[in-house]
């Protein structure tokens, strides 16, 4: 009987437990709690460029005027560029080719003799960039050139070159008849005869960026034909021509970095490139996605030329340069060159 008794009174209890509990009200599930974020959003992953160079960084011209952009862009921009130097014509494209395949975001070729490669090479790579650095052409989608009206400079440094020669005979040496060097060389034989209409201008292609001993036998010649001063569009082909002129006792016209340290005494003046700038603009344009594939040419009148002067330089001979310099700034002077002349 009592072990009946505690039976009934087991089962009353459970029933009142059981009815307690379905009256409570139910728990919420819990909220997914929120990643761990060390109270910063994550960085950005850096963005992958390269410089392809034609030459070595010292050739105290146009590699080194590369290499200081990118100096620049560090400093500036807070972007770090990757660089190869000396890169052969016959290894362009394949060049071109490895940077697309490891997903670069932007590659920059130093020179109008990379378009061709480039305009080959960028479009199988779409997520790639290729800038050419004096280019003033583009390809869609992914091809774009950013350059110096070279010939503006040419014309300036055939102006200091016409108020500097006793022989009334100078020499001009450029890489290779490319429309852009050509008419570098055509602007210093047009500014020089407006100078002087009596001065005659020897003109020479060396086809090389970097053969600096064809540079100096090239000015050699000049010299011992007549000219009592030279000038060179052509990268480390020109260290030879001024060693040609300071061998000889006759001048040069520095073109591209400052040469004027290069031969003191030799060379007179350099009309020297903002190629640094020419990066800075388009590495901001890319991390504001404002790249396009088109070409830009910049000029005089957008402060990316400037003149170097030494003591060999009056103030009269100044003052005629500074006109020039305006006039090119205001359009009043026509690009000579003509293609195919």
């Amino acid at each position: 009987m009592v072990n009946k008794k505690w039976l009934v009174w087991l089962m009353v209890v459970v029933l009142i437990v059981a009815s307690l509990a379905g009256c409570a009200p139910k728990a919420e599930p819990a909220a997914p709690a929120e990643p761990a974020t060390g109270g910063e959003a994550p960085a950005e992953e850096a963005p992958k460029i390269v410089l392809i160079l034609p030459g070595p960084i010292n050739d105290q011209g146009w590699n080194a005027t590369a290499y200081e952009g990118l100096k620049l862009v560090e400093s500036d921009l807070g972007v770090t560029m990757e660089y190869v130097e000396s890169v052969q014509q016959a290894d362009f494209e394949s060049t071109f080719r490895d940077y697309g395949e490891k997903g670069y975001d932007l590659v920059f070729a130093h020179g109008t003799q990379f378009f061709d490669a480039a305009k080959a090479i960028g479009p199988q790579y779409p997520d790639t960039f290729y800038m050419v650095i004096n280019s003033e052409e583009g390809v869609e989608p992914n091809v774009g050139g950013i350059g110096i009206r070279e010939w503006e400079g040419g014309y300036v440094a055939g102006t200091i070159a016409a108020m500097n020669t006793t022989s009334k005979q100078m020499g001009a040496i450029g890489s290779f008849p490319f429309p852009v060097i050509e008419g570098t060389l055509d602007a210093f034989e047009a500014a020089a005869v407006a100078v002087d209409p009596a001065i005659k201008v020897t003109k020479t292609y060396v086809n090389s960026w970097d053969d600096i001993q064809k540079g100096k036998e090239t000015a050699l010649a000049m010299i011992e034909a007549g000219s009592d001063l030279v000038f060179c569009s052509a990268n480390q082909v020109g260290l030879g021509s001024i060693d040609a002129a300071k061998t000889k006792g006759v001048k040069a016209v520095g073109y591209i970095s400052p040469q004027n340290e290069v031969a003191p005494g030799t060379v007179i003046s350099s009309v020297t490139y903002n190629t640094p700038g020419l990066f800075k603009f388009a590495v901001q344009d890319f991390l504001d996605g404002k790249l396009t594939a088109t070409g830009k040419s910049l000029g005089w009148a957008d402060g990316v030329l400037d003149v170097q002067w030494t003591d060999e330089i009056t103030d009269e001979m100044k003052a005629v340069v500074e006109q020039t310099i305006q006039d090119l700034k205001d359009g009043k002077v026509e690009n000579p060159y003509v293609p195919g002349d």
